[in-house]
């Protein structure tokens, strides 16, 4: 599958209120198109759940997106909610590509434990949560995206190839 379709949802209190710019989810999408996937919608949505899981609904099932990507909202923090939210709107998982990117980023920072990120499917779309910040958002993507075309036809009920 050479074409993915990816939506990009920022989950942030400050970058939904215009009080912070959202980095993250602009290089997000740079990296996808430089990759030569198709970004079909990106949102920004304050740290509720409803609306987190709302918009990956939406891109999901709407959008027909092959890859959810959200950023932001996996710590330790009262409104760090993302997991959940994805969680509940995802009825399979996929823990190893939350694994490997914690593995990955323990390389870097130590901080990387106390990340709550999560993977899962919906349908036929994968959804998977990246840190806010625009450097742990964009390592993190490089650590699990060449894996997204075998996921995607997985998915679509290709063998394995």
């Amino acid at each position: 599958m050479s074409d993915i379709r990816v939506a990009i949802i920022t989950c942030s209190d400050s970058r939904f209120a215009g009080s912070a710019p959202d980095t993250a989810g602009p290089a997000l999408a740079l990296e996808c198109e430089a990759r030569g996937w198709t970004v079909v919608g990106a949102a920004t949505v304050a740290d509720e759940a409803e609306a987190i899981s709302a918009a990956i609904v939406r891109f999901a099932d709407h959008e027909h997106a092959d890859i959810v990507l959200t950023c932001g909202g996996t710590g330790l923090g009262p409104r760090d909610v993302t997991p959940e939210a994805t969680l509940s709107v995802c009825p399979r998982q996929a823990p190893g590509i939350a694994e490997v990117i914690r593995a990955r980023s323990m390389e870097i920072t130590e901080r990387a434990m106390l990340s709550r990120a999560v993977a899962g499917v919906r349908g036929t779309t994968l959804v998977v949560n990246l840190p806010g910040s625009l450097k742990g958002a964009v390592e993190s993507l490089g650590f699990v995206a060449d894996q997204f075309a075998h996921a995607v036809a997985m998915m679509h009920g290709e063998g394995h190839a």
